[in-house]
């Protein structure tokens, strides 16, 4: 397995597409059922095969990663041959840029010299798959990239 098996919620949600995955590997409802049951190992191979198919697709549409902490911001533009980071360090410990009260403090300062920006881009490895994905491990979520162009459009 390359990457991780989605969770019971996420499998649930992509029932029909897991149906159509076994389809096309002419297994039926009741050998499904069969399988489960008597081969639960081959069960589980499926699973694994279906999740890394699922990140897979996943991965490669993905344009924009957000990690943030209390203190920090860590915005990810995936474009074709690099990533781009926009990092935003906040200086002031009482903040908890993850609250709506902390995220305000920082739409009212994010021109004082309690912030600190950097700017930095990195060439993705052989599988550029994999280096979004270690990204998500690593507590990054999958967004719009709404504040990746907001701060895109600031800095220049």
């Amino acid at each position: 397995m390359k990457y991780i098996r989605l969770s019971k919620q996420q499998l649930e949600e992509l029932h029909q597409e897991f149906i159509n995955f076994l389809a096309t590997q002419s297994i039926t409802a009741t050998e499904w059922e069969m399988i489960k049951l008597n081969r639960p190992h081959v069960a589980e191979e499926e699973l694994d095969v279906f999740s890394d198919l699922v990140w897979e697709g996943v991965l490669q549409k993905v344009k924009y990663l957000e990690n943030i902490s209390e203190q920090q911001m860590h915005l990810f533009y995936l474009a074709e041959k690099e990533m781009k980071l926009i990092s935003v360090k906040v200086m002031n410990p009482k903040i908890d840029l993850r609250s709506s009260e902390g995220f305000g403090w920082f739409k009212k300062n994010w021109q004082s010299d309690f912030v600190e920006y950097l700017v930095a881009s990195k060439a993705y490895t052989d599988d550029k798959n994999m280096d979004k994905f270690i990204l998500i491990e690593q507590g990054a979520v999958i967004t719009k990239g709404e504040l990746y162009q907001w701060f895109d459009k600031i800095i220049e």
